[in-house]
């Protein structure tokens, strides 16, 4: 165990890079556990993770503004998600550009979504830059600060096994309850 740990924390930085480019929660939270036991330092992961953040929402915007030939496929299948996009940009307006930091599946769907409307570039980038620091200091310190029950809870699942398979049926169907009910909601609004 302690060989993965080490490579990782090795090549630590550049898969958070990568990983961030499209969302990161995880490769952020993890950088953060590392940065808590000590491989990796916890500042320079908050950058990485939130220059990283930043950048893959840059692009996801540029592509749908400029380049909409070559994500017009992409487009054709989530319709009813981009129409979901717009809904939210009018209701909640540019902060909604920060709060989608932290729902799973709006991600990369609402600069995908804003990039098709006349927003403004510079504005777009004002309030990405918000989001992605926002972001990037709230789960990475949240998961520095939670490192030593998120260790002890791996270290638990890890010498009994078969509690594994129901800790993730248990964590992933409440995740699933918990985001239908709330998608309930924003269509009866």
């Amino acid at each position: 165990m302690q060989e993965v740990i080490d490579s990782i924390a090795q090549y630590g930085y550049i898969l958070l890079f990568l990983y961030s480019l499209g969302g990161g929660f995880v490769a952020l939270v993890g950088a953060s556990v590392l940065s808590y036991v000590g491989k990796m330092d916890l500042t320079l992961t908050l950058i990485i993770a939130g220059i990283a953040n930043f950048l893959g929402d840059i692009a996801l915007f540029y592509l749908a503004r400029y380049q909409k030939q070559s994500v017009m496929p992409y487009f054709a299948k989530h319709r009813r998600k981009l129409a979901l996009v717009h809904l939210l940009m009018k209701k909640y307006g540019s902060w909604i550009l920060i709060i989608k930091k932290y729902i799973y599946g709006l991600k990369t769907l609402i600069p995908l979504g804003v990039a098709l409307t006349h927003y403004p570039f510079k504005k777009f980038i004002f309030y990405n830059a918000i989001g992605s620091l926002i972001w990037s200091i709230s789960v990475g310190v949240c998961g520095y600060f939670l490192g030593e029950i998120l260790i002890k809870t791996f270290d638990t699942l890890s010498n009994y096994p078969y509690i594994a398979p129901l800790f993730i049926i248990i964590l992933f169907g409440g995740l699933w309850l918990w985001l239908s009910k709330t998608s309930k909601k924003w269509r009866q609004q």
